[in-house]
């Protein structure tokens, strides 16, 4: 239906579709064209034509443009060739306000329903809206609220919509207090309608000037078997702070979230954390929880304890690090150099597609691969020392034997590192066998016939088992509760660490998941009359008062399920364990399986949900605490709180609809 280009007259008349925001209506004799406004294509424009021509040449003209939608709907008024200064940016007067609309489908705000879609013909701008909006992508992605007193945001935002009203950085911040108070409350009523336990993580934290900071985070599994987690508390530490106050700190975080009755563990990131501080925690909040075993109550974090073991290894070959570190600036000093580098190793029979690198000493995996990749060139590092007289960093015979050897044990650290941040919600069950082969590795190091290897040996096995003694019960019970494993896996690892001892070591972890098992058991017959016992059906009672046998039912209900639960444990262990597959998923098979162990899957819940480390993947290998960054740091106290917390609350999947 296109037409061919003749001299047209334009007719005065305006028609009402709102496919004529895109097309002029023209006339030249009988014949009516439509000319779009973006392309000047002429189509039929004739009343018998219908719109239908018309809007499928819009879609495709939409896509050779690449055309904003908004933009699309205001060419046909918009100024051509205007320039806009931040001064003097202004509306077309004859811009309607509803011309404007949201994005579809992007969601800031959780009381939005997902499937909510805009109406583009209805939308219409809305200031508190869109105030909301930039207080929540500030909260999300972490901007410096100074951002909006920043004459680029400012331009960019009114060239964006005109209409809208910059708001002072004051303004974004009592904004940003309001949506804290708001997820605040969802979350608090989100945790205390669990029915589960609780575990929390505490972190310390600190900033570039010197800051002190203390981070809580809730860890739950909730009734769909997911894990979960939430920031509940970033304090500020002030100058005075001491380390026994600590565990004042964390018992009124607890209060105020009403959580201190159904905590089940603290995982605290530093193994030297003084234990007075649990005993004081435990002894405050004992008397409204009942399943308060010491050894499952008190975890450390398997990263931290690992990340420190590591730097004890880095530091005691750090003269050989420097060493390397000179070898390999003296190599790339010059093409040159380089060079003739790899003359020598092509000499030497040294066939490695790697090449030398310097690490970041602020994270210890490229110091592996530094020391791995320097080992494959000792040869002709060798062959350099002989031939350049400037080269003055080499290596004793000693030293690379050395170098040889704690790169093994590095390795073994990478490997075991990469796997537990690898998850993207690890559970507890993980980490038995991880910190088993590092206790035994351990043990066979400490073996060793050079002094050098086996004292540095000793230090570390020392500090891990400062953590074992604290954390191997909970480890060994989290990984009998994967249905992989059971004791099997227990058995098998403490036959070749403890060997003539393991069968009483055994029997330790053994009675301590029947006693945590036990207790379990009595509190599900702890519950009320008539109320329900999460993950279990039990009987209903009647609430005819002349029924008589009332009593009868309460105690066979009490008797019976007792009696069940005691064997819940039992038949769970007796059965085979279930095949190993990369695709398991622990907490769907708990899921599928817990009308089969009503009691074993609550606790299993508990302890799945234990975090057995609180580092973040992405800082797995770092040397540094977590830091603060600038922007938050100057922040006032509730402030930092309230954008941290927040913006963790809104981090949910999928990405966007927060």
């Amino acid at each position: 239906m296109e037409i061919s280009n003749d001299s047209a007259t334009k007719k005065p008349k305006r028609l009402t579709s709102v496919v004529w925001n895109h097309f002029e209506r023209v006339k030249k004799a009988d014949i009516c064209y439509a000319v779009c406004v973006h392309c000047n294509k002429r189509l039929s424009g004739s009343s018998n034509s219908g719109t239908t021509h018309l809007r499928n040449h819009l879609m495709r003209c939409l896509k050779r443009s690449n055309f904003d939608v908004s933009q699309l709907l205001a060419a046909k008024r918009r100024k051509k060739d205007s320039t806009i200064s931040l001064a003097s940016i202004s509306c077309d007067e004859t811009q309607r306000k509803d011309d404007y609309i949201k994005p579809a489908m992007i969601k800031f705000d959780q009381d939005q329903k997902k499937d909510e879609i805009f109406n583009l013909k209805s939308s219409k701008f809305d200031q508190e809206r869109s105030r909301s909006d930039l207080a929540r992508m500030i909260i999300y992605h972490g901007y410096p609220m100074a951002m909006v007193d920043h004459v680029g945001f400012q331009v960019f935002v009114k060239n964006l919509q005109p209409l809208f009203e910059v708001v002072p950085n004051n303004d974004v911040q009592h904004c940003c207090m309001e949506i804290y108070e708001k997820e605040r409350q969802k979350v608090f009523e989100m945790i205390n309608k669990f029915h589960g336990r609780i575990n929390l993580s505490v972190e310390l934290w600190s900033s570039a000037e010197n800051g002190e900071y203390l981070c809580l985070t809730a860890h739950y599994i909730d009734q769909d078997w997911k894990l979960q987690k939430k920031i509940t508390n970033f304090v500020t530490l002030d100058s005075s702070h001491t380390e026994d106050l600590l565990s004042e700190v964390i018992i009124r975080c607890l209060t105020n979230w009403e959580i201190e009755s159904k905590l089940f563990a603290l995982t605290f990131d530093d193994c030297s954390i003084d234990d007075e501080i649990v005993v004081k925690i435990k002894d405050q909040i004992s008397q409204n929880r009942p399943l308060l075993d010491r050894q499952l109550f008190d975890v450390r974090s398997a990263a931290h304890v690992l990340n420190s073991i590591v730097q004890d290894c880095i530091a005691a070959l750090e003269e050989v690090i420097q060493k390397i570190r000179g070898s390999v600036k003296f190599v790339k000093s010059s093409q040159l150099t380089q060079e003739k580098f790899d003359e020598m190793a092509q000499r030497a029979g040294i066939d490695s597609q790697k090449r030398l690198f310097l690490d970041s000493p602020v994270r210890w995996n490229t110091t592996y691969l530094m020391l791995e990749t320097a080992l494959e060139y000792r040869a002709a590092f060798s062959i350099l020392q002989d031939h350049d007289p400037a080269y003055n960093s080499s290596l004793t015979d000693t030293e690379w034997e050395w170098t040889f050897s704690i790169t093994g044990y590095l390795k073994l650290f990478v490997e075991i590192t990469n796997v537990i941040s690898g998850y993207k919600s690890p559970t507890a069950n993980i980490y038995f066998p991880e910190i088993c082969d590092i206790h035994m590795q351990l043990i066979e190091w400490c073996k060793s016939s050079d002094d050098f290897l086996s004292s540095m040996a000793m230090k570390m096995k020392t500090k891990f088992d400062k953590y074992w003694s604290k954390c191997s019960l909970a480890l060994a019970i989290a990984a009998i509760l994967d249905p992989r494993f059971k004791m099997r896996l227990v058995e098998y690892y403490y036959s070749q660490i403890y060997g003539s001892t393991a069968l009483d070591r055994i029997k330790e972890v053994s009675d301590g998941i029947k006693e945590l098992f036990n207790a379990y058991s009595i509190c599900s017959t702890m519950v009320d009359e008539g109320s329900a016992l999460p993950g279990s059906s039990l009987p209903s009672i009647s609430n005819d008062t002349r029924d008589r046998l009332k009593g009868f039912d309460k105690f066979l209900h009490e008797t019976s399920h007792s009696q069940s639960s005691v064997s819940d444990l039992d038949k769970y262990l007796e059965e085979p364990v279930f095949p190993r597959n990369c695709d398991f998923n622990v907490l769907n098979w708990w899921k599928v399986h817990t009308p089969r162990y009503p009691i074993l899957s609550m606790m299993a819940r508990d302890v799945l949900g234990t975090p057995m480390s609180t580092i973040a993947s992405e800082l797995a290998f770092s040397t540094s605490s977590r830091l603060l960054d600038q922007s938050r740091s100057s922040l006032s106290p509730d402030t930092r709180e309230a954008l941290i917390c927040t913006q963790d609350w809104l981090q949910v999947e999928p990405q966007g609809a927060f």
